[in-house]
């Protein structure tokens, strides 16, 4: 695993394989492993030609963990994906992002067209554009002495999520709290590559699909049926989707 500094904190990266380079960036209280190699995305974009590069966002995986929650902007945290880019010498990449991942690619989209040669948003949906509640009952959730004495659904799973990938619960609560950004329609009308839009029919957190299809010019629309937001990720309808889409696009 690399690493180089973007702002001032430590990012971590992968490389794998060769051909047309894609960006992976994963969802919150993920990382690069959980959300990529452990679903098998990373062999699956390997062995149909491309270059994977994986990105533990700030805060996640190995990557560097501040606790304050101006460290966690959105745009701040889409600046370092573009700041891999930079260090690593591509001019252009396919990204994929899933969950909080989808919302950093549609800023890395909207402020670096030029870096973006097609997207797949992925987990994330009308909920991009309208927000979703329950960033602080997440928090306090996160900060909370133990799991035992979390009482809410949502932040005991988001908890339940954090402590099994391994993470830093005061670094996740900082993220929380800060980057959870709505993309208004009139920004989201600027992204101009090929997109695809792809949610569970079940998956709460990312929201219809069809108010972000529409938002973007040209996009393209999935719903994985039955599947929610954590079974989504995996999905082999979804993974043959975007095969067909990075083949089909200019």
């Amino acid at each position: 695993m690399g690493s180089f500094a973007s702002n001032g904190v430590d990012i971590a990266y992968e490389l794998y394989g060769q051909g047309d380079p894609v960006l992976l960036i994963h969802g919150f209280a993920s990382n690069s492993f959980v959300n990529w190699r452990s679903t098998s995305w990373v062999d699956l974009l390997e062995k149909a030609g491309r270059m994977v590069v994986t990105i533990d966002n700030r805060g996640h995986g190995q990557s560097g963990k501040p606790r304050t929650p101006e460290a966690y902007d959105a745009y701040m945290m889409a600046e370092d994906s573009r700041a891999l880019l930079d260090h690593l010498a591509i001019p252009q990449a396919d990204v994929i992002g899933y969950s909080m991942g989808a919302r950093l690619a549609s800023i890395l989209a909207i402020e670096h067209p030029e870096r973006v040669r097609s997207l797949v948003l992925a987990g994330l949906a009308a909920n991009m554009i309208h927000g979703l509640a329950g960033g602080e009952e997440i928090a306090d959730a996160l900060l909370a002495p133990q799991l035992s004495v979390v009482e809410g659904s949502v932040g005991r799973a988001f908890r339940m999520f954090a402590e099994q990938t391994r993470s830093d619960l005061a670094a996740l609560a900082a993220c929380i709290r800060a980057s959870r950004q709505e993309i208004p329609t009139e920004q989201l009308a600027r992204i101009s590559c090929p997109v695809l839009v792809v949610a569970g029919s079940n998956d709460e957190i990312a929201g219809p699909l069809a108010p972000l299809v529409e938002a973007i010019p040209g996009a393209e629309g999935l719903s994985l049926k039955g599947r929610d937001h954590m079974k989504a990720v995996g999905d082999r309808e979804f993974k043959l989707a975007v095969l067909d889409f990075l083949d089909r696009r200019p």
